[in-house]
């Protein structure tokens, strides 16, 4: 696969930061599954900079409001807030993630970031409370683990349609 091909397949895995994927393939990492892959596109963002992590956290859309139509939110962004049942919060659901949105926000810098598959909308908000005790160091490690979380589902999802990995 030349370059253009790995940054069509893999450039969007992750939130507007194809960056990622550049760097994996600029690197000259030799990887033969999506497992090697997705370590690579880890310690890729384990390995940057302070300022390209925290932007790459504040890529991501605030969870339910984008499927509120409040935020623009990414096909990928979309088909995973729609999977976890975000589309059909109650009123005092979306007021929930609303509130927590913003109380989140002004507490790290960054929105909440959660690999939701797999989770339901209650499970999804207990996780937003519990982790808004999290000091600030701690939640930014936590942030960026997501992101390499939905990164592997995503990436998942590009093998399981095209068939190849590289």
């Amino acid at each position: 696969m030349d370059k253009a091909s790995f940054m069509a397949e893999y450039g969007s895995i992750f939130e507007h930061s194809p960056w990622i994927a550049d760097q994996v393939w600029e690197s000259g990492t030799r990887v033969t599954g999506s497992k090697e892959l997705l370590i690579a596109f880890g310690d890729v963002i384990r390995n940057a900079s302070p300022e390209q992590q925290l932007t790459l956290l504040r890529r991501h859309p605030q969870l339910a409001s984008g499927i509120a139509g409040e935020e623009e939110l990414t096909v990928e962004s979309r088909k995973e807030q729609l999977g976890a049942g975000l589309d059909r919060c109650s009123l005092a659901e979306f007021e929930e993630f609303n509130s927590l949105n913003s109380t989140y926000q002004s507490k790290f810098g960054f929105p909440f970031i959660m690999a939701v598959k797999g989770f339901s909308r209650a499970q999804i908000l207990e996780s937003f409370r519990t982790r808004l005790a999290n000091d600030p160091d701690e939640e930014f490690r936590e942030a960026l683990e997501q992101v390499i979380r939905i990164g592997g589902f995503r990436l998942q999802a590009v093998v399981a349609e095209s068939g190849r990995v590289i």
